[in-house]
């Protein structure tokens, strides 16, 4: 049994250690577009925490000189442009400070000629050279934004975890492919047609989808027979349309490469798609490794694991009830 008090305690740890953080952290976005020789146009759009900006800087070549900057808040991000003189072609551009958050930083520059180089730059890589090739496709960075955003999007995790423990092994698929489908659907609307829910009452559901399917799991376990147990896919369906606009946080703040949308969309897409099935695979896994090892009940693990879900979700709901009913009057 003390391996099974290990394996519960490792357990618990995953699903309390979000509480924590109780959001992602969407992407920082660095745009540098030439505009003459030896001028660039800098757009810089530094995501919100809390309403406090992080610590983040973007460094240039010693040679660059910048002129003033004009600064503006928009929805969760600070955005702010400046004139950069100097050559460009030369050195190396980085962002600082990523060592200290969950986010990464999107780079794109694009040069007077057409060529365009595209980065994504992170904790531990947070530079890219300015003498490198130019990216044949500046869309293919956002396939691992978007891997990434999921793994970092504790609540959706959840959510995931939440339809594992609820569904049976051959609903399983249909129901994810329908979560799926839906919050496609609603990605694609906001960032493609502009369509938009306000952020907070998005959070808060999400929220409360979580605690939902919590509930529903232990009631399976118990013996109860419920609507979402019979077409979980229609309740992953409605919820996912929720969560669409949830993944749509990422892309608002860095936007999607001229000419490349719907590209840029798909892949992004996608790698939401495999950092979820990715976590899925780990969930299985490590559940059968750990039945196998223990040869006990999975029923106390599940139990455990839909009360953790239900505590974090409850967490989160009323933590974002209070920061937009309570804390923003």
């Amino acid at each position: 049994m003390t391996l099974l008090r290990l394996f519960v305690g490792f357990l618990c740890l995953c699903i309390g250690a979000p509480m924590v953080q109780a959001h992602e952290v969407n992407p920082a976005y660095l745009e540098i577009t030439e505009t003459a020789p030896d001028r660039h146009a800098v757009v810089w759009k530094q995501p919100l925490k809390d309403g406090m900006r992080l610590r983040l800087t973007p460094v240039f070549p010693e040679t660059c000189v910048a002129g003033p900057v004009q600064a503006s808040l928009a929805p969760g991000i600070v955005v702010e442009r400046w004139q950069l003189d100097c050559d460009m072609t030369t050195g190396s551009v980085r962002v600082t400070g990523l060592e200290r958050t969950l986010t990464d930083a999107f780079v794109r520059v694009q040069r007077l000629n057409g060529d365009t180089i595209t980065a994504v730059l992170r904790a531990g890589s947070d530079d890219v050279s300015l003498d490198r090739e130019a990216t044949s496709s500046p869309a293919t960075a956002y396939l691992w934004i978007g891997v990434e955003h999921i793994w970092f999007g504790y609540d959706h995790l959840l959510f995931v975890l939440g339809m594992v423990l609820l569904v049976r092994l051959r609903q399983l698929f249909l129901t994810i492919t329908a979560f799926t489908i839906a919050h496609s659907i609603t990605l694609a609307l906001s960032a493609l047609a502009g369509v938009s829910l306000p952020g907070a009452p998005v959070e808060i559901t999400i929220a409360l989808s979580i605690v939902l399917l919590a509930r529903e799991a232990i009631g399976r376990m118990r013996g109860e027979v419920t609507f979402s147990q019979t077409y979980p896919w229609l309740i992953a369906f409605g919820f996912g349309l929720i969560h669409g606009f949830g993944f749509s946080g990422a892309l608002a703040s860095i936007g999607l490469p001229k000419g490349q949308e719907v590209l840029a969309l798909l892949l992004f897409n996608l790698g939401v798609e495999l950092g979820q099935l990715a976590f899925i695979a780990v969930l299985v896994a490590l559940g059968a490794l750990a039945f196998r090892l223990i040869k006990a009940s999975e029923r106390p693990l599940r139990y455990i694991a839909a009360y953790g879900i239900g505590i974090a979700g409850t967490y989160w709901a009323l933590e974002r009830i209070a920061a937009t009913f309570f804390l923003a009057a």
